[in-house]
């Protein structure tokens, strides 16, 4: 969904006088609207559902559907925390779900466990589903099969690069959701997030919140920074979105094909490295030739792939699988076994799983509700093209035409403009060659910031991962220090 030069000691706390200015700031980008202001106290319970800490406590919030009229139709956002294990807690840390379409529910107990004692010690660990979906009051477009599996909903072009089916698909994915998405699926977005989590706020108690939100959730973690700077405490984004207020998710998007450049070169030095378990080529340029070879040979003649949507072995699934094991180093075996059979002309052993409904409804949702998106097909064609010469591996998908250039309504909200006006209390914690949010996006983001964050770079592949789990004893101290005394470096630091 992810640099910066330092800068000098941090700002205090804004006054309530800047914070009122933020407050008619936001309203200019968000009109008529703001959290619940009824929000009731949650009633905590026991948590359905299986591998969860015995600890964790679920509860249902009641939100308005719409926020520019608090008083009418509610939905149901599913919450669920597990308390701080020392009685004398700090406060609460959110944990904000990425994706966009991936649930939270489950996040206090699966994410939770990679925090260090103290930090669990010290905070409530409280996780929600996004509205829309998961265990929340959900919606579905109730998308034809074909249509759920990611080489649909992602716009990978035909092999000689015509996006003519792109456009078909494009155009009957929005009119389905149109058709059955109903008026929830109208008020997903990135805003109405962030008002979700003011009014879970409201609900817990606390004056302010602090975060860890990862991904997708480092954008919804900085749009409620910046609509809610005062209700803000300590605040840790990590794997950072780019903030463009002009194309938000199309630039997310667009970033795929810096993202794949920026991470192939771990993979082709894994896999040509003499010790790799599944070595591919001599030299790193030895594997990205051989990638390239095998993905233009599967466009000419696909092979069968029982269980896969749709069931064959095409250019645009070896790309797409490649796309998906560059997340992190553990998929590298993976997808270095598939290019050997597939060379081969055998199979591969496992088939990916298509999202949900909910979660694919949700996604869809949230970028197209988020930023108005082109409607000039001769446009897309002609960045098709040019991005099929400058990023080979990723064939123009990235700037492709997807369904929300057929969207049926506009977004409601503006985007947020993340400012350097707000509290000095953002920490980002960043690897350098990240898939889903390169480096380059995520320094967008802290300029963004300007004296309000710190960034943390650490010298890493992997998406989602750079605290609390890829291993840099650097980042994880900085990280935990800041959740613990709230002290940041004193500017931007690199873990190697």
């Amino acid at each position: 969904m992810r640099p910066t030069t330092g800068r000098t000691a941090a700002l205090a706390l804004a006054t309530a006088a800047t914070a009122s200015l933020l407050g008619v700031a936001s309203a200019n980008a968000t009109p008529g609207a703001s959290a619940d202001p009824t929000a009731a106290a949650i009633d905590w319970g026991a948590c359905e559902g299986t591998g969860l800490d015995p600890r964790q406590e679920c509860a249902t919030l009641k939100v308005p559907l719409d926020y520019r009229d608090p008083g009418g139709k509610r939905i149901s956002l599913a919450v669920s925390r597990i308390p701080g294990e020392r009685p004398a807690r700090r406060g609460t840390l959110l944990l904000i779900p990425g994706g966009p379409g991936s649930p939270g529910l489950g996040r206090p107990s699966r994410l939770g466990k990679r925090l260090p004692k103290s930090v669990r010690d010290a905070y409530d660990i409280v996780s929600f589903d996004p509205r829309g979906m998961g265990k929340s009051t959900h919606t579905g477009c109730d998308l034809n099969p074909a249509d759920l599996s990611l080489l649909a909903s992602r716009p990978w072009p035909a092999p000689d690069g015509d996006i003519t089916r792109n456009i078909t698909t494009g155009r009957r994915i929005a009119d389905t959701c149109a058709r059955n998405g109903g008026e929830l699926l109208r008020t997903i977005s990135t805003v109405n997030e962030a008002r979700d989590i003011d009014s879970v706020r409201r609900a817990l108690g606390e004056r302010k919140l602090s975060a860890w939100g990862v991904s997708y959730g480092t954008y919804v973690g900085s749009v409620y920074a910046q609509m809610f700077p005062e209700h803000t405490d300590r605040w840790v984004l990590d794997s950072n979105d780019d903030p463009d207020p002009e194309r938000v998710e199309r630039r997310w998007l667009a970033n795929y094909a810096v993202g794949v450049e920026d991470t192939f070169p771990d993979f082709a030095a894994w896999a040509s490295a003499p010790d790799s378990p599944v070595r591919l080529a001599e030299t790193p340029d030895g594997v990205r030739r051989r990638v390239l070879d095998l993905a233009a040979r599967l466009d000419a003649k696909p092979l069968p792939w029982p269980g896969a949507n749709p069931p064959e072995l095409n250019g645009n699934a070896l790309r797409q699988s490649m796309l998906n094991a560059l997340y992190s180093r553990d998929g590298f075996e993976g997808l270095a076994q598939l290019i050997v059979d597939a060379d081969a002309g055998k199979a591969p052993a496992e088939a990916p799983a298509d999202p949900p409904q909910d979660a694919a409804a949700v996604s869809l949702a949230t970028i197209c509700n988020d930023v108005e998106w082109p409607t000039s097909l001769p446009g897309y064609a002609r960045d098709v093209a040019a991005s099929r010469k400058s990023h080979p591996l990723t064939a123009g998908m990235p700037v492709n035409v997807t369904p929300c250039t057929f969207w049926h309504d506009a977004p409601w909200d503006k985007p947020v403009r993340i400012t350097d006006q707000g509290p000095s209390n953002v920490l980002l914690v960043q690897n350098k060659r990240d898939v889903a949010t390169p480096y380059s996006g995520a320094r967008g983001l802290r300029r963004s910031y300007g004296d309000r964050a710190r960034m943390v770079s650490v010298d890493a592949m992997g998406h989602g991962a750079a605290y609390a789990e890829n291993g840099s004893a650097c980042a994880d101290r900085r990280v935990t220090d800041f959740l613990l005394t709230g002290e940041r470096p004193k500017r931007d630091v690199l873990c190697r």
